[in-house]
């Protein structure tokens, strides 16, 4: 997205190679007033000095409901405000498993269960790559994207009208892909996948490449784009080479196959500064151990703790970062590296009321996912003969074969 969205106005995003830097702050101011603006803080960053409540801040694909829950974290969405990343007001119900989102809320705490929880008061939501599909490997588990390459993993959830997931796509089809930006190897690994029609222009969020000021043009990975056709004010100061960028462009290529955009947008993150922040994702650009960024999220991590170590840190690293942000910077407690194995290995996790069953085919729906209990559940204080209409349950397993159920493992019911 889009997917970790902190502020860049300190200056420039790291380039995937070298090291921070900025046409308006060095680093060394930018940290300066860091340690000035904690210490003037007092009570902590948000508190003003007055001990009001921290508040929060989350990003990552959503792998829960019931509350929504990203990074581990159970946001309750009831009067969050909800907007897409293009700035258009939506609806929780709006909010699918798998988009990559930005969560602001109120302080961290625990629930009656024990999970970390928060009051979510926005929920921003937004995807990487809009356009059709060139191509479909379904041995690599790969698409191609305007140019881009996909990766489908086993934790891509598919819309549910996509059954079959990625063999229900044919070449042509247009797509809507929520992913992360893999700088290492310029893949965006996809979270979430759905199938579009009607659309009317195409959209790509990348890192710029190649920019050609005299002829307007640049690259995001393979694919060319002009921007000479949109007005020099209407340009966002930010463009350059290793920043992100939202291009949005017509639905055919021009002469040579570039593509001509008609509207840029900043694609860096942004976020005010937050004293509770967990951001999950890949190292977009990277210099130490000490100093790179998630996404676009300058992260400084010179005080922070690496309870996984440091081994393979690096350009493309999914990592898990908590800390801080104060003036766009990311200052960072723990930086954890999550590995394949974990990623893969991770559950999915629906709460609320069944909105409809067929105990034929064993299926239920609930916040718009549809959970199979046909194998082995571990039922909890009631049996699949209790499952109806309107039931409170809370589900918990693995994704299908295809990515558009929820395979559950466990079931609990909630009174």
């Amino acid at each position: 997205m889009f997917a970790a969205h902190v502020s860049t106005s300190l200056g420039a995003e790291l380039s995937p190679t070298r090291a921070m830097r900025s046409p308006r702050w060095s680093r060394a101011a930018a940290l300066a007033l860091v340690a000035v603006f904690v210490a003037s803080c007092g009570g902590g960053v948000d508190s003003g000095g007055t001990g009001a409540p921290a508040v929060a801040f989350a990003s990552g694909p959503i792998t829960g409901f019931g509350s929504v829950i990203v990074n581990g974290v159970h946001f309750d969405d009831r009067t969050a405000a909800v907007n897409d990343a293009d700035g258009n007001p939506r609806t929780r119900d709006d909010l699918r498993l798998g988009m990559t989102t930005d969560v602001r809320g109120l302080a961290i705490g625990a629930d009656s269960d024990g999970n970390s929880a928060s009051v979510a008061t926005s929920i921003v939501f937004g995807s990487e790559l809009l356009g059709p599909v060139a191509a479909s490997n379904l041995v690599a588990r790969t698409l191609v994207v305007l140019g881009q390459t996909v990766d489908i993993a086993t934790t891509t959830v598919f819309d549910t009208s996509l059954v079959g997931g990625q063999a229900a796509l044919a070449i042509g089809d247009v797509v809507e892909v929520y992913a992360q930006l893999d700088a290492a190897n310029g893949h965006y690994a996809a979270t979430r996948v759905e199938r579009k029609s009607g659309v009317t222009a195409f959209v790509l969020r990348g890192i710029v490449a190649g920019l050609d000021t005299a002829a307007r043009t640049f690259s995001i990975g393979t694919t060319r784009i002009s921007y000479a056709g949109i007005a020099a004010g209407s340009v966002p100061a930010t463009l350059g080479n290793g920043r992100f960028v939202r291009a949005f462009v017509n639905v055919a290529p021009g002469a040579g196959g570039v593509w001509t955009a008609f509207r840029l947008s900043d694609g860096a993150p942004s976020i005010d500064d937050r004293s509770e922040v967990k951001v999950k994702g890949l190292v977009s650009a990277f210099t130490s151990n000490t100093a790179f960024s998630v996404n676009g999220t300058i992260v400084d991590a010179r005080s922070a703790s690496f309870p996984a170590g440091t081994a393979g840190l690096g350009l493309g690293t999914r990592v898990e970062v908590e800390g801080s942000t104060v003036a766009g910077v990311l200052v960072a407690r723990s930086v954890t590296i999550v590995t394949d194995n974990e990623e893969s290995g991770r559950d999915f996790d629906v709460r609320g009321a069944i909105a409809s069953i067929d105990t034929t085919a064993k299926l239920f729906v609930v916040r718009d996912v549809t959970v199979s209990y046909a194998g082995s559940v571990d039922f909890r204080d009631g049996t699949a003969a209790d499952l109806a209409t309107g039931k409170q349950v809370e589900a918990r397993g693995k994704l299908s074969a295809d990515g558009t159920k929820l395979i559950a493992t466990r079931i609990d019911f909630r009174h």
